[in-house]
């Protein structure tokens, strides 16, 4: 579903926003937000109300392109002026074919880009003095958790993956102001930070680990000392988009000491060797296996998320097997897996023994009714547990919360029983109020489904 931000409209001129794509792509879109807000322009949630509209979009897979080209087409038909940025502004031809009408198409990142287009069509009317923006400026998320980018781009060549022609090759951020956004959002109230890149392993190592100082200490611009610098906020901090490269298990132990979540998202995309190389992975199925048991041996309440592909060209009934009996042997906690789609100017394209349809979408079906089965022994194991979770929604009998396994929008979610109304402490003491959104409470696990816990809350003394 697109995001449409609604921040508190100010003054003309008005500019509608929808946001298309991952949480990399969602923090160039608040970005973009913050640039406008600061220069005067009202944020205004439909059409009508909008003098012109931004839309950033996706490209990875051909249905993220349907997406964002309907996503296109609906802001022409409902306003007509339309902006177009992200990762698929990088076809332009596409978008042109389609939309010769469009005002401006730039790629992802381009921010100048797409401020230029918007000072042509409406140039800013606005006090710099009077109309200010937070300091962390505009958020699409909840207020209580933001994603924190690091770096753009990637340095692999994946073969089904079309990531670098698109955002370019990994421009790392230097850790000093990675570090200062992290601060500004934790002092304006986010309660967890979600690290996002394309390669978040990979961070700093086109700037060679340059040192920069943050907090009167130096710190190298790489991925361990970002972790623990991180870790000194006092927040829940949650590492996406991780490859397992062997420097990781240094980041594990600040994980079983409670400096950071002990959760990884690590897209290890197939198991057997062959596959992986016509993949162009960086990483082998037996060292990854190696890894994980070394991993849970240093931290046993890990979490791992992880994607994969099935019905890859060329992949046999035995390699398929093979990651069927990986899942078996890794018992990942959440896992995602779609079946492998052509995805225009990839190089897989052109891989012989393309698997037949029918074949690859059976070969999903048995590889995710194993994988629920796994998952859903990993979450009963945890009933009778008291869990800390973080809040989200809040109704009157049932708050909707996530537990230290669980991302915002990809994981499963904790539905905690609160008692109905407001409980007294004691006779003649004030009534306790329910919990709110971004406040932590201590729960008991009473429950388990296939993705989600359920649970009772623990109401403090």
């Amino acid at each position: 579903m697109p995001r449409v931000a609604t921040p508190k409209a100010a003054t003309n001129p008005k500019v509608g926003f929808v946001s298309l794509g991952c949480p990399k792509a969602l923090v160039d879109s608040e970005r973009i937000l913050t640039q406008l807000r600061a220069e005067g322009y009202a944020i205004v949630p439909s059409y009508d109300a909008a003098d012109l509209v931004v839309v950033n979009t996706c490209g990875f897979i051909d249905a993220a392109v349907d997406e964002s080209l309907e996503a296109i087409g609906e802001a022409m038909a409902e306003n007509g002026k339309v902006i177009v940025t992200g990762c698929l502004g990088a076809r332009s031809g596409l978008i042109r074919e389609r939309f010769p009408d469009v005002l401006s198409i730039s790629g992802p990142q381009d921010y100048e880009s797409v401020m230029r287009a918007v000072h042509q069509q409406l140039p800013p009317e606005h006090d710099p003095f009077l109309d200010l923006v937070p300091p962390q400026g505009i958020k699409l998320t909840p207020r209580h958790y933001a994603y924190l980018k690091i770096s753009e781009g990637c340095n692999h060549r994946c073969s089904f993956c079309i990531i670098p022609s698109l955002r370019g090759d990994l421009v790392s951020r230097p850790i000093d102001e990675v570090l200062v956004e992290a601060e500004k959002l934790v002092k304006a109230g986010v309660r967890e930070i979600l690290v996002v890149s394309q390669d978040t392993s990979a961070y700093g190592v086109d700037l060679k680990y340059a040192p920069r100082n943050w907090r009167g200490e130096e710190r190298q611009t790489r991925f361990l000392d970002l972790a623990k610098a991180l870790g000194e906020l006092g927040v829940w901090v949650r590492m996406h988009y991780v490859y397992p490269y062997p420097h990781v298990d240094a980041v594990i132990p600040l994980m079983a000491e409670g400096k950071l979540l002990p959760y990884l998202d690590i897209p290890f995309q197939h198991s057997n060797p062959r596959v992986l190389k016509l993949m162009k992975r960086p990483a082998s199925g037996e060292r990854n296996i190696e890894r994980i048991r070394a991993w849970r041996a240093m931290c046993p309440e890990l979490t791992i998320r992880s994607t994969f592909i099935v019905g890859f060209p060329g992949e046999t009934e035995a390699e398929f097997e093979e990651l069927l009996d990986f899942l078996d042997e890794a018992q990942l906690d959440r896992v995602g897996a779609f079946a492998y789609s052509p995805v225009g100017g990839a190089s897989a394209n052109a891989l012989p023994d393309p698997v037949p349809e029918e074949v690859k979408q059976e070969r999903l079906a048995r590889f995710m009714d194993k994988q629920a089965a796994i998952s859903a022994a990993r979450l009963e194991s945890r009933i009778g547990g008291v869990e800390k979770v973080l809040v989200d929604e809040v109704g009157p009998s049932v708050a909707i919360a996530r537990s230290r396994s669980d991302a915002p929008e990809i994981d499963g979610r904790v539905h905690v029983k609160l008692a109905k109304g407001r409980r007294k402490a004691a006779i003649g003491t004030p009534e306790r109020p329910l919990p709110k959104p971004g406040e932590f409470i201590e729960v008991r696990i009473i429950g388990a489904d296939e993705h989600d816990l359920h649970a009772e809350w623990i109401q403090p003394a």
